[in-house]
């Protein structure tokens, strides 16, 4: 199983870190995209470790991109296979991450925008410890249907209502069926926000990752 490519960012605090956050991509887009995320927010994390895994292949439409699976058919079953199929990827990667540092499930927290949201929201609920939880940014639910018996951390998910990319629907079927599993839910749509994350966005998430890690 080939091991994903990243880019990490240590503590500011210059000591071992006591925590982990995975910032997972989008279509198209690299490590280097989202490892911004974890830049804004390292001052108010000290102790943070902030890791940006590029997904394992080269994008169909973006040679310098990356993607978890493609999304030229966007059929619900066919994305759930892309999903299924880059998942243990994830999670081999996210284990091999921990080990190395010595951090422990409760203390790690996954980060997802748009397909590497999607990637969140299955990889998850489905490792075998319990994580301290799921930001997702203008993301999608696929494989709601094998939720019953998963973990379940608290997940925050926020999503512009004049997303042209992933239609908001999809973070009201989110929130319905991670509602129906019992999930602890929480998030809103940002009005006329397009595909992207704005300061708002921004600071939610960053309340949730010091509730969520602390």
């Amino acid at each position: 199983m080939p091991d994903l490519t990243d880019i990490q960012l240590q503590p500011q605090s210059g000591k071992a870190p006591d925590s982990l956050v995975v910032l997972l991509h989008g279509y198209g887009d690299s490590a280097q995209g989202l490892i911004t995320l974890g830049e804004v927010w390292q001052n108010a994390l000290p102790n943070t470790l902030f890791a940006a895994p590029n997904a394992p292949q080269p994008c169909e439409i973006n040679p310098m991109g990356y993607q978890w699976y493609s999304l030229q058919d966007y059929n619900p079953q066919t994305v759930l296979k892309g999903t299924e199929a880059a998942h243990p990827l994830l999670d081999n990667y996210l284990d091999k991450l921990m080990d190395h540092y010595g951090i422990t499930s409760e203390k790690l927290l996954l980060v997802g925008f748009s397909q590497g949201t999607m990637m969140s929201l299955y990889t998850g609920p489905r490792r075998k410890d319990k994580i301290a939880g799921i930001l997702g940014y203008s993301g999608a639910l696929f494989g709601g249907g094998g939720l019953k018996n998963a973990q379940k951390p608290p997940i925050h998910l926020i999503h512009g209502d004049i997303d042209s990319v992933v239609p908001v629907a999809a973070f009201h079927h989110a929130m319905e069926i991670l509602g129906k599993n019992g999930f602890e839910i929480s998030g809103y749509t940002t009005p006329n926000l397009d595909h992207s994350i704005d300061e708002k966005g921004l600071q939610s998430g960053l309340e949730f990752i010091n509730k969520s890690l602390n």
